[in-house]
């Protein structure tokens, strides 16, 4: 998962470029960067670590120039690599910029094109730079030494045509302006505003509706699935559908956990979603155990307060806050290494005694992956003197992985593939145990009459993936290459291959 920006401006955007990355920060702590673009240079900074510590002040003075793009990154192959920081550039034609949140699942299949029929370089493994490279080629082969608008669209309809899976994109090309495409199912989630300044109009496209709020942006619209934006350098605004048969079709997951709770997407609040989540659950908890014994409802912070907040108002029980939250530990399905998980996860939170001492405790989360955090998190609260500990998550069972931009881990590691509830439960080590049904969680998100929402992406929970060319041999390669260990010898070589770098 990413966090992708891109502005333009009629002052300098690099403050703006900024603060758009640390409101995105929750979708990527690996790696950040920008480029702006003064006259035809263009000037870039970009580096592993969080927003705050790769940008300093001698760095945002070079960053120059009234258009631009910013990046926020986590590494979905498991091992990280500056190499790989966003976004990106290549020179011919024109010289385009892109920052890029998803997964091209034909990745493979358009590398070997590039490389034998387009006579394109890759410099790296990440699936950007070859949907840089299928945008570059699809543009260079217009043959137009001045580009207008139209060029522009159809080198996006070229990518559409080419390349398969989950992308939201934005782009930059010096001197001509910014432009931002959504794959033609809508996975990734990507909106575009404007505000008004003394200088003019200044136009922002960004994953999250929050990234304009704090900027003073104006939401216009969500960038329809298929659809690209393009704003010109004259601050001209244009719009175009590029793919053929467009069905939107969003990742059910942002609702669920990785989107920002003060975010709308596809006309969606977050928050309200969220809600709907724990009055649906506290309905099947009424249905199914209706003499609970429950004293307590206790969130696992901070995604699932929301949702545990409703089910403790519909239960009519006590809802209280029984975890400190250290807000320095990234999130820890997504850590590469099991036991980098397993300490971080005591890092990360405390329980606070009182709340559960000789107490029949709820515990609820926003979904259950690995199932390691769970566990310990169970534990902790025994340690704290509950008397019972049940569990509760506001999403179905996670059994398949994630296909489209978010680094799931292999199935085989998905503590819900392969088992029943029950038996989840028991390797969870709780009391008692209750998922979200799925059509539970489809209409709380939804919200029928609300939404313009065809479907959702819900392969995570069903293992049905809306692109419809996710093979058992693209799954068991997807499997091959996330595992632990797999990720572990990555990491290993880049360390030793830094090593020998540095003793050279």
């Amino acid at each position: 998962m990413c966090g992708i920006v891109g502005i333009v401006g009629q002052a300098p955007v690099n403050q703006s470029l900024y603060d758009a990355l640390l409101v995105l920060q929750h979708r990527g702590q690996d790696a950040a960067g920008i480029i702006t673009c003064e006259g035809n240079r263009l000037h870039l900074r970009k580096d592993n670590g969080l927003a705050r510590d790769v940008f300093q002040t001698k760095h945002m003075i070079r960053l120059r120039g009234g258009m631009g793009v910013g990046h926020v990154r986590y590494p979905t192959a498991g091992a990280s690599s500056s190499a790989e920081a966003q976004p990106f550039y290549v020179n011919s034609p024109h010289g385009i910029v892109l920052a890029h949140n998803g997964n091209l699942t034909n990745a493979e299949e358009l590398k070997r094109d590039l490389i034998v029929e387009d006579l394109r370089h890759l410099n790296t493994e990440s699936d950007s730079e070859i949907l840089l490279n299928i945008l570059a080629h699809e543009l260079q082969v217009q043959g137009r030494l001045r580009i207008d608008e139209q060029d522009i669209f159809r080198a996006v309809a070229g990518v559409h045509r080419r390349c398969r899976g989950g992308y939201a994109a934005v782009a930059m090309i010096p001197g001509f302006g910014v432009f931002a495409f959504r794959d033609p199912h809508g996975i990734r989630p990507l909106v575009y505003g404007r505000r008004e300044t003394s200088e003019g109009t200044e136009y922002m496209i960004a994953s999250e509706s929050v990234a304009l709020d704090t900027s003073g942006f104006e939401l216009i619209a969500d960038v329809a699935p298929g659809e690209t934006v393009l704003i010109t350098l004259d601050g001209q605004l244009h719009t175009r559908q590029c793919a053929a048969q467009p069905v939107l079709s969003p990742c059910i997951f942002e609702f669920v956990y990785f989107a920002r709770p003060d975010s709308i997407i596809d006309n969606i609040s977050v928050h309200k979603a969220r809600s709907r989540m724990g009055k649906k659950l506290a309905t099947k908890i009424k249905r199914q155990w209706s003499n609970h014994d429950i004293d307590v409802v206790i969130p696992i912070p901070d995604t699932s307060r929301t949702a545990a907040l409703q089910l403790a108002n519909q239960l009519g029980v006590h809802y209280a806050e029984g975890f400190i939250k250290n807000r320095y530990i990234g999130r820890t399905f997504i850590m590469p290494g099991q036991k980098v998980r397993k300490r971080s996860v005591r890092q990360k939170l405390n329980a606070i005694d009182l709340e559960f001492r000789k107490k029949n405790v709820l515990l609820v989360d926003d979904s259950i992956v690995r199932g390691t955090t769970s566990q310990q998190i169970i534990q902790m609260a025994r340690d704290a003197g509950a008397h019972r500990v049940y569990f509760a998550s506001a999403a179905p069972p996670v059994r398949f992985p994630n296909v489209y931009g978010i680094d799931m881990p292999a199935a085989s590691e998905l503590i819900a593939h392969g088992r029943t509830e029950e038996e989840v439960a028991c390797e969870l080590g709780t009391d008692g145990l209750i998922f979200q049904d799925l059509d539970d969680l489809i209409d709380a998100v939804q919200k029928k009459g609300k939404s313009h929402v065809d479907r959702f992406d819900t392969s995570v929970f069903d293992g049905q993936y809306v692109t419809g060319d996710v093979t058992a041999a693209y799954l068991q390669a997807l499997e091959d290459r996330r595992n632990d260990s797999a990720k572990e010898h990555r990491a290993a070589h880049s360390e030793s291959t830094l090593d020998l770098h540095n003793a050279n």
